[in-house]
Parts: C-alpha cells; structure tokens; sequence
C-alpha cells in the first residue's frame, strides 16, 4: 500500500479549520452594540449597567491598557430559528494564542448577575437550547483592555500610570448564531483522532485505522453542507473512537483547573476580576456537566469572590456542597517557599485552611502548590502539622539541568517528616487534554512497573477562562479509548487514595525540592522582600507584646482582628509572583505602599502594648522581642541593659584606614576601606583568608537568556568588576560603647555608603549599606573570602537550617549555584566556623578554592541588588539600605541567636520598671518561634518553639501566668491525637523533648 498519510493528515488540518469548525456557528445576525469607557479603575456593576451608553459597532477598535469598557449588546432571535440552539458570539478581539494575557470580559445579565466570562477559547454565551423565536436579548459585557505584557521586553505598560492611553483591540464579532450540535461533535471527534493518530508510532496498524476512518468521514463530509452532512461524517468515526484502551494503559486522572496568579502581568485589582470571570464560567459548566470536576486552590482568590461577587459565591458554595468545586491547597495563596519565613509558612495553612473549614465545612487533605519556584526542605512537616497528607507540585520540571528522578515519591523534611509527593509528568498544569500531552505524560512517567497513573490539571489559566466544554469532550473521548491513556475526570483527593494504595512504598527525596532556574528571584525587587522580612519581625513583635499584655494588663483587649487582617495582607504578598520580584512595576510599587501601612499600624499596636506593659514612669525601658536574653534582658522582657564589656577602641592602620578592637574582635580596615583582618580574639584565628578582602562589593552583568526578573546564568559570574575605589572614608563613632568606620564609593552611575560598626561586647561587625543604585542589567554581591576548610554550607530555611555542598562534584551541586538563605548562612570547619548574617537578604552563592599555601577558601557573597528590565523596567532603581553582619568565631547556635537580633531590634518605652517575660525557655537550642492568643479567642496561650541546631534537645517551659495545663496542637490549634495533654509540674513548667528542627505548638491553658 502506498503511503498517503501526510496528504490526509494535511488535508485533515485544513479542512477542521477552513469548512468544519467555521461551520460550528451558522446564520449569525449582528447584534446591536452600545459602549461606555469607564474612567479610572474599575467601578461596582451598578454604576456600569446605569451609564450612558454610545452607540458602536463590530470593528470599532477599544481600550487603552487597564482600561474598562462596558458593551451593552441587544438583539432579537429570528423567527425562523425557532426551535433551534442558538448562542451568541461575542469576541472582543481576542489573539487564541494569549488566553489569559490580554482582553477580557464578564457578561451581566440587566439586574447585574453574571452570566459568564469571554475569553479567547470560551467567547460564546448560550441564549437557548431550543429558542423561541423572537426572543430578546440584552446583556452588559464587562470588558477588560488588559495589555500583553508576555514578550519579555522593557515595556512601562506594566503600571497604570506609565502606560499609554491608545486603543488596544478592536470589536471582532457581536452575533446571534444557530449552534450546530453535531457540527461541534465531530470537530471534538477530529481533534480527539488527529492528537492521537500523530502521537502513534508510523508502524503502529491502530495509526492507520484511524487514518482510513478520518478519510472516510472528510470523504462523507459535503464542504458546502457541513451541517447536513456532519452526521455521516461521525458515523464513519464511531468504530475507532469505540475502540477500548489496552489493560496495561496508562490512567490519568483529570481535575479541571484554572492557575490563577494572584498577581504578575496584571495588578490585584484585575485578579479579583480574573478569578470572578473564570468561577462564572466554572459553575454554568457544572450546571451542563454533573461529571465535571474544577479544583481551585488560595482561600485568598474564593475570600474576594465573597466579598465582591457575593452572588457567585453561594453558587459556588452549593458546587463545593455538590462535590464539583473542590477547594484545595489549604494554603491563604500559593506562596513563595523559599523566602516565606517559618511562623508566616504556619499562617499560610493555618489561615488557608480555617477559611475553607468555616466557609464551606470542609478541611483540605492536599497541598497545591504547582508553579513556585523551589519548595523548602522545611516543607514537610509543616505540611503534616497542619492536618494536610499529601503534596502536589509541577514547576521542578523547568529545571535547567537535572531531570528529577521521580514522579510519585515520598518527600522527606529537615527533621524526617515525609509526605507523599506527586509531580505530574505531564509537565503543565495548564492541559488542553490533547493528545500530545496525554501521550507525554505516559511516555514520561518514570515509575513504569511500580505505578500506573498520574494526574493532570486541565484547563485555561491566568485568567483564560478555565476548563471548557471542548476540554470536557476530550475527556470523554479518551476515557476508554484504544492507543491513549485512559483518563477519567475526578477529584484530587480520589488520585492521591488510588496512587497510595497502589505505590505505599514509592521511592524517598529527602531535602529541599531545588528548582534549577529562577534563582534571580532570590534578589530581584528589594524592597518588596525587605518589606516581607520586616513584617514578619513587626507581627511577631506585635503578637508577643500584645500577648503579654492582654494577660498581664487588666482591660487591654488583644487585637485578634487587626492581627489577622494584617497577616491577610502580609501572606498575599507572599505570593510566587509578588515576593520573588517577577511583577510588573504596578504590583511592586502598591507592595511598597502596603508595607509602609503594615509598618505603621504594627508599630503602633507594639507600642501601645509596651506602654501598657510599662505603666507610667520615666525609666528608660528596653525590650527585647528576640528568643535569646541581650545584655541581660530575658527574651520577651524589658528592663534596663547590663554591662557590656570592654570598651571599642580605634585606631590607625600601618599603611592606612583603622583597626578596631572591643576584646573578643579585632578588625583591620585597609586603606581601600575593606575588611583584611576579622580576628577572633578568644578563639586566636582570623576570618578573612590570607591576601583576601571582605566586605568586598562586586559588580557583574546580568543578561539571562531569558526570565529577566527571574533568572541569574551561571556565565554572569564570567565577568567581575570589584569596587575598590574610594571617594571618603572617616570614622563617624569613636566609642567607647561604639565604633564606626563610614566608607564611600562611586560606581557607574551609583553610589555606596557603608557604615561599618563594632560594638561594645559584640563578636560581630554590623555593615549597613545605603545604596544608591542606577544601573541596568547589572548585578551587585558582597563578597567575604573566609580562611575556612567548609565541605558545605549551612544556611537557615523555616524552622532550622539545610546543608548545601560548597563543591561541584555532581551537576547537581553545580546547579545549585545561587542559593537561598533566611537570617544566615554558615561556613565552618571542626571546631570553628564564620556566620555571615542579613536583615532582608537572601541570595547568596558559595564557592571554594584551594590557596598555594593548602589552604582553603571559602567564600561567601550575598546577592544585594539587580537591575532586570522585565517586566519592570525600574527595578530596583533607587535608595536602599542594606543590613548585614560579620560573625567569626560563631557556631550555629550563634547564628541563631545573632540572626534573630540583627532582625529584630530592641525597642526603648519609659515606664515604672522591668516586665517580666510571659513565658521562658531553659534552653537556647530551643527557639521560641510565636507566642501569640488562641485564634478561637478563648484566651488561652500559643506557644510555637523549634529545635534549631539540628540535635535531640530537652527544655523547660515556664509560664509566667498561672496554667491548668499545656496541650500539644497542630498549625490550626487543636489537639494531636495521643497523650498530647500535659499538666505542668509543680513549679509551673512544662518538659519538652524535641528531635532535630522539631516543631512543637503548645496552647496553654490559662488558669
């Protein structure tokens, strides 16, 4: 037999896309159209219906960026369809390559309830299944001009207030049409043939099977007579589309799914619009679709459809009754990981989860977490802790370098927590269900033999308009079907119990999930991350204070809802595009507005719980927030300093700058003002490595291949400017308490002002760094050579630390050539070690080399500033002030403590005299992480400690405040099952035992 199969496959394309699917639609009628352009932002669906409408028409073009128009379509169903299904067309102007980054629209019926959303693969509006004719039609579209912001160039479209004010699209179609059935079938029976039949071997006798039934239907297809003919068609595709599956097929399981960025290429204002829009389309399918199931995770996105589309939320609460809509991910957004600190991560779950249980009485079993870039070792646990059993995640398949070994698999935390994992190899979370990837997904799926299903999310993201009807008829089609996977459509939980069941004993990653690309998101946006740091400090502050005040003071009313509107606000923020700096310009700088008001009204709230605690006196009154006493004041206590120690000197350096000595450091500052000498006094050895310079800043260029704002390339590192030159230097602080050496440099078209500080009684060199940065795809470091022989690195994640490799044995380890660090990051060898410490830092990159006097160096830069120009062509841009500490001599435990006081500083009130700490730990091993009001506002005390060296640790609590007795709970407060109540001993402390980087919640029960 000859080989005709292009030329039929060919003459297949052409025919689906010219005859076919054109003829889906049939004797369309314009409608009427009317528009308003609302100025400014958004305005409430009343203001919208009661405009003045102006009369215009199908080409007209509309919508400057982040504009909003309002159509208002009218029309009358002809006679003569009477009887027949008849839909509306309505496209706004929509590129069917874009769904989800450009245009678009909400159809209101005229009371102002929505109908559903347009998007460019979901531009219809059903007016009847069997019309009647001369039936009216009046609808108010909701339509948004949003700009495309995709082709990853500097563009100032990215912020209302720099964007242009031309028309972006152009009015398309505005129609009536019959709705042809069995037109629309056997486009979906097409498709379905064609996606398979190119996925099949050219050898495979089921490729030509199908083949020949494709000839025959376009042979029984009348191109001038679709409709009259599509039935015949179908007829010719019915054997092979009832051909069963093979046995050992492999099962996908399908959850409709809609990924929604809470903020990226557009500002929050438009994800409400956008999760509104795709939640409409979501329950109308529901309603023609019992079998259809849509997963939607954030509580955050479902919280604004409450407030703002009241009505959609109770459709949307009946679906979740009804089982179709199903909240997962039990987190408030789907957040950073990276990044987030520890006692936010708890607030993630505790406040994502509490609102699905007390919106919808339900509690989540899975964790959603798809698209961030990277997922902490600490992850695990917490995890398990907040009642969640299982873990989803699918952006590891991005990594540049390394393929990750499994797709089902047990992940293992920091302290030996394991969570059974699935990483979907279809490799999206945005499945159109076509058969290419259907067919990756079983081809690519690596436990073959052990396991034999894997699950996709289907569906149009960002805003596309979700699952769609021909995504659903794919499902159907390929359920039982010869040659593909089988797939059946069905919750997520309904996955997870089959794919356990079958594979109890899948394979074990243990450590953190380390994404091999995006590692510029550590740095990018500086103030965005500065805030995010801040905020946290500022809320564990706020809750500690205002804890201890609300049981110590009578009359002080602890501020549950202020606390929990401010945490609302600060775990949005934390989203995988807000945090990591991947937004447009719009996003970052409301991000910086909103974190000046946080700033605000948690300095306020500490204060005021202070001054209660303080009473009224003039005694100067210091209060300590950290975990650790400071000279002399208990952790969580306020009273007067005590000594600290010999005083600071200064004095002048053999061949220029200043050598500064407190009796525990002695650090050299050359004539160039950089560090030569950190010398530990007690210890005898010195930090920085012999002929090196620390606190050296560095310039590299910075041109990734592609993701600007996301991704650093390991080549940046080819090409190094140090900035040694020097504008000024003097000491500004002569002691005794202090002394400070201020260093001033100019480079390009910034400038750096470093102010380096000693202190009385401190084994740590303070560096503030005010910058002020102009420059473009630029990337500025901080190095510090140290004289340590270190095989790893050990750098502080959510509730303890993770071992990283400082060589390059394995590309594994190369890959990890920018790295993610908390509070510090560590180096040693057996016996003594360097901390480098930061305030809102986060990037950092370790490397190693061998001197020719044997020894090593390693180095350890933190990543300060970068200058991407997308999407936001400012970033960065600006002053900042950076604040980093040198700590030679320190092990881990002085890492803990010395990041905990970089970051959280003491506070001085006057008052009558010393408050005493609420509670106190006996051991510093073991941190005290929040101490905060029960979120059920009965009263009681939570406590969240952690064992932070990574070793077994024994601890005494004790209360300050009578207690009836102490129970071990989950993230959410309630009680772990087994012998989790515990009554305090007679002295009123309370014996803990934690393994290594444990996390323990105590609620305490006030007498």
């Amino acid at each position: 037999m000859h080989d005709d199969r292009s030329i039929t496959e060919h003459r297949l394309r052409r025919v689906l896309k010219e005859r076919i699917k054109p003829a889906v639609h049939s004797g369309s009628v314009p409608l009427a159209l009317a528009r308003w352009d609302a100025p400014g932002e958004p305005v409430p669906v009343a203001q919208g219906l009661a405009a003045a409408y102006e009369p215009c028409a199908a080409g007209e073009p509309w919508g400057p960026a982040w504009g909003t128009t309002w159509f208002k379509v009218t029309g009358t169903v002809p006679a003569g369809w009477a009887g027949r299904t008849v839909e509306a067309v309505l496209d706004l102007g929509f590129d069917r390559m874009m769904p989800g980054f450009q245009c678009e629209g909400l159809v209101h019926r005229a009371d102002g309830s929505e109908v559903k959303a347009l998007n460019p693969y979901n531009d219809w509006v059903r007016v009847a299944d069997r019309a009647e004719g001369g039936e009216r039609v009046e609808w108010y579209v909701e339509a948004a001009s949003n700009p495309v912001l995709v082709e990853h160039t500097a563009t100032y479209e990215g912020d209302r207030r720099t964007s242009g004010d031309q028309p972006l699209y152009r009015i398309a179609r505005m129609d009536l049409a019959v709705f042809e059935t069995e037109v629309w079938e056997l486009v979906q029976d097409l498709e379905v043939l064609h996606d398979l039949m190119t996925q099949l071997d050219t050898k495979d006798a089921r490729r030509y099977e199908i083949l020949r039934a494709v000839d025959a239907a376009l042979d029984a297809v009348d191109l001038g007579d679709v409709p009259g003919t599509a039935a015949a068609a179908r007829t010719c595709l019915a054997g092979v589309l009832a051909a069963p599956a093979h046995a050992s097929a492999h099962r996908i399981s399908a959850v409709g799914h809609a990924h929604i960025d809470s903020a990226w290429l557009w500002p929050l204002r438009e994800t409400v619009r956008k999760v509104a829009r795709t939640s409409s389309n979501m329950v109308g399918l529901m309603d023609e679709h019992p079998e259809f199931v849509f997963a939607m995770s954030q509580a955050q996105q479902l919280d604004w459809i409450k407030t703002y589309r009241p009505e959609l939320f109770e459709r949307i609460k009946k679906k979740i009754a009804d089982g179709q809509f199903v909240p997962v991910g039990g987190m408030w957004v789907e957040s950073d990981t990276n990044m987030v600190g520890g006692e936010a991560m708890v607030r993630q779950f505790l406040y994502g989860k509490k609102f699905f249980m007390d919106e919808f009485g339900i509690e989540t079993r899975n964790v959603w977490l798809p698209d961030s870039f990277g997922y902490t070792a600490a992850l695990p646990q917490i995890v398990k802790l907040s009642g969640s059993t299982w873990f989803l995640t699918q952006k590891i398949c991005w990594s540049q370098v390394n393929k990750f070994p499994h797709h089902t698999f047990w992940w293992e935390g920091i302290d030996g927590t394991r969570v059974f994992t699935h990483f979907p190899p279809v490799d999206t979370y945005n499945s159109d269900l076509g058969g290419a990837q259907l067919a990756h997904a079983a081809r690519n799926y690596q436990e073959k033999g052990r396991g034999s299903r894997s699950l996709v999310p289907f569906g149009w993201g960002d805003g596309g308009g979700g699952p769609t009807r021909e995504h659903l008829a794919r499902a159907k089609r390929q359920r039982n079907l010869e040659g593909s996977p089988r797939v059946e459509v069905e919750r997520p939980d309904a996955f997870f119990e089959k794919a356990h069941a079958e594979y109890a004993d899948a394979p074990v990653w243990a450590g953190e999930l380390y994404l091999e690309l995006h590692r510029g998101t550590y740095t990018s946006q500086a103030k965005t991350k500065q805030g995010n740091r801040h905020s946290e400090s500022l809320l564990r502050e706020a809750e500690l204070w205002a804890a201890t005040a609300a049981v110590r003071v009578p009359g002080y009313a602890y501020p549950y809802e202020d606390l929990e509107r401010i945490w609302k606000t600060v775990l949005l923020h934390q989203f995988h595009d807000i945090l990591p700096g991947s937004s447009i310009a719009w996003v970052h700088r409301e991000a910086r507005e909103t974190y000046r008001s946080v700033r605000e009204e948690l300095q306020g709230i500490t204060l005021a719980a202070q001054t209660a605690l303080a009473g009224e006196g003039g005694q100067a009154l210091v209060f300590n927030c950290a975990p650790h006493a400071r000279r002399g004041i208990p952790a969580g206590g306020a009273g007067v300093p005590a000594g600290a120690g010999q005083p600071v000197t200064v004095e002048e350096r053999h061949g220029g700058g200043h050598v500064l000595a407190n009796g525990r450091l002695l650090v050299e500052i050359d004539g160039r003002g950089l560090v030569v000498s950190a010398y530990d006094l007690e210890a005898g050895r010195e930090a920085v490595a012999p002929g090196g310079a620390a606190n050296l800043l560095q310039i590299h260029p910075d041109f990734p291949n592609m993701w600007d704002a996301w991704d650093i390339d390991a080549f940046y590192r080819n090409k190094v400017t140090d900035l040694v030159a020097l504008d000024a230097m003097e000491v500004t602080e002569s002691g005794p308490s202090a002394v400070t050496v201020r260093v001033t440099r100019s480079f390009g078209s910034s400038t750096a002002v470093q102010s380096l500080t000693l202190r009385c009684g401190a084994k740590t060199l303070d560096i503030v760094t005010d910058v002020d940065w102009h420059e473009t795809e630029k990337f500025l470091k901080a190095a510090f050579p140290l004289d340590v022989k270190a095989e790893r690195s050990a750098s502080e994640t959510q509730f303890g630390h993770v071992y990283r490799a400082t060589h390059t044995n394995t590309s594994w380890e190369a890959a990890k050539f920018e790295i993610c660090a908390h509070r510090w990051i560590h180096a040693e060898e057996p016996g003594w070690g360097v901390t480098l410490l930061n305030e809102s830092t986060y990037g950092h990159d370790v490397t190693r080399d061998m001197r020719a006097d044997g020894g090593q160096t390693t180095t350890i830069r933190l990543s300060l500033l970068r200058a991407p120009r997308y999407p936001d062509p400012e970033t960065d841009q600006g002053a900042h002030t950076l604040r980093f500490a040198l700590a030679p001599g320190a092990g881990i435990g002085d890492a803990v403590r010395e990041g905990h006081a970089l970051n959280l500083p003491e506070r001085v009130v006057n008052g009558a005299g010393p408050v005493a700490p609420l509670l106190a730990v006996d051991n510093d091993a073991v941190v005290v992480e929040a101490v905060k009001l029960a979120e059920d506002r009965g009263g009681d005390v939570i406590v969240r400690l952690y064992e932070s060296r990574g070793g077994r640790a024994e601890a005494a609590l004790a209360p300050g405040f009578p207690v009836t007795a102490a129970v071990e709970s989950d993230l959410l407060e309630r009680p772990l099952p087994g012998d989790a109540v515990a009554t305090p001993s007679p002295d009123g402390t309370v014996a803990l035992r934690l393994r290594p980087f444990q996390i323990v919640t105590v609620r305490l029960r006030r007498a």
